[in-house]
């Protein structure tokens, strides 16, 4: 059950939406006034603010600003007329999770208020993460950094629509991470999630194993085989590395974007599959675009969201939370003592670039652990590491 406030000077709105929220299984707070909700927010820290943008003394602007001071976690929907969409907009652009106009259907306010709550669970999960997770947890997108927070936003508010997602950013950097949690915080989190790397299987076997096909498709084909999209069905299918994939299958996964159907080798009829696509790729897309490399339509079929995850150069900060982390995860693997980093390792490996970003330093704090001789690591062994 959340909680969730509704700052509307519209008292008869405000009682039929209160009473719409408390059948979903909600507790409703009401304000008729920014100052009261203002009042209400530093009491009762609800789990979501809807607040109109027209209200009457203090104006919706300035009273989310003043929400944003005293916790800018909380995620806030904005309802709006349709003459003041550009504050609205505005509000948005300041951190405001969405907005919607007046009057609005029910079912898409309900459906927008899900998106909000489940965004807000996992910016939370990340934000307030003291220290380090437990270094069992191999699957975990570490950092601190306004970057990453700014991402964790993004998955959190995409991750329970169905949206097909594009994954971008160097080799490294943690986009099959990204992927996983989507995943992990989608509605499809019960069913599979499959992963191709498009660059690491053959062009002549890539297809069948992403369409799988029928007996006597080929010489060798002795039985029917289903392909990975096939066994996603209902769940999730990861496309690594989709920018060196050939044009001739690009075309397939285009159809299916389209279509929601494929085809396996040899087969005639169309099969119906229900999949979310999510992509990733280190590639410039734009250029191979040009180059005739990557097929225009299947591009923007791809990006309708498109995701950024930033080099570790960019976000330095972070590079002690993910040392310690790494470091606690394989002491604990190796069943060794785990006697930390010492500032001036720190330093060192904060100043070093990481050209080949989180999985560099993953590797290389393994590498130092490898040649420790006990004790904390010593910066010798972090220059023989990297």
């Amino acid at each position: 059950m959340s909680n969730i406030l509704i700052v509307d000077d519209d008292f008869n709105l405000r009682q039929s939406f209160e009473k719409i929220l408390i059948e979903e299984g909600h507790s409703v707070l009401s304000a008729g006034t920014g100052e009261a909700g203002i009042e209400m927010v530093k009491r009762q820290a609800p789990d979501l603010i809807i607040m109109d943008i027209r209200l009457p003394g203090m104006n919706g602007l300035d009273t989310f600003r003043l929400i944003r001071e005293i916790d800018s976690k909380i995620p806030v929907i904005v309802m709006t007329a349709f003459g003041t969409t550009d504050t609205a907009i505005e509000a948005t652009k300041l951190g405001a999770f969405d907005y919607i106009l007046k009057p609005f259907e029910i079912p898409d306010m309900l459906s927008l208020i899900n998106q909000a709550l489940e965004a807000s669970k996992f910016v939370r999960s990340k934000v307030e993460m003291d220290g380090y997770p437990d270094p069992s947890a191999s699957e975990t997108i570490i950092g601190k950094h306004p970057l990453m927070q700014e991402l964790y936003k993004a998955i959190g508010r995409v991750a329970p629509t169905d949206a097909t997602v594009l994954i971008r950013g160097e080799s490294g950097t943690g986009k099959e991470l990204v992927a996983r949690a989507i995943y992990h915080h989608s509605l499809r989190v019960n069913k599979p999630f499959l992963v191709i790397n498009c660059v690491a299987i053959p062009e002549t076997l890539l297809e069948s194993e992403l369409f799988g096909y029928e007996k006597g498709a080929f010489t060798g084909a002795i039985n029917r085989r289903i392909g990975k999209i096939e066994q996603a069905h209902g769940g999730t299918i990861f496309l690594d590395e989709i920018g060196d994939m050939p044009l001739s299958i690009q075309a397939k996964i285009l159809r299916l974007l389209q279509e929601r159907s494929i085809e396996r080798l040899g087969g005639r009829e169309p099969i119906p599959v229900d999949v979310r696509i999510i992509a990733a790729t280190n590639r410039d897309l734009e250029t191979a675009l040009k180059e005739g490399r990557f097929r225009e339509d299947l591009y923007y079929r791809l990006k309708v969201v498109t995701l950024w995850v930033p080099p570790l150069r960019d976000r330095k900060s972070d590079v002690s939370l993910l040392a310690e982390y790494f470091l606690s995860r394989f002491a604990r693997g190796m069943n060794v003592e785990n006697l930390g980093l010492t500032e001036e390792v720190k330093n060192l490996l904060t100043e070093y670039h990481w050209p080949g970003n989180v999985r560099e330093l993953s590797n290389a704090i393994q590498k130092a652990l490898i040649f420790n001789r006990g004790g904390p690591i010593r910066p010798e062994e972090i220059f023989q590491a990297i």
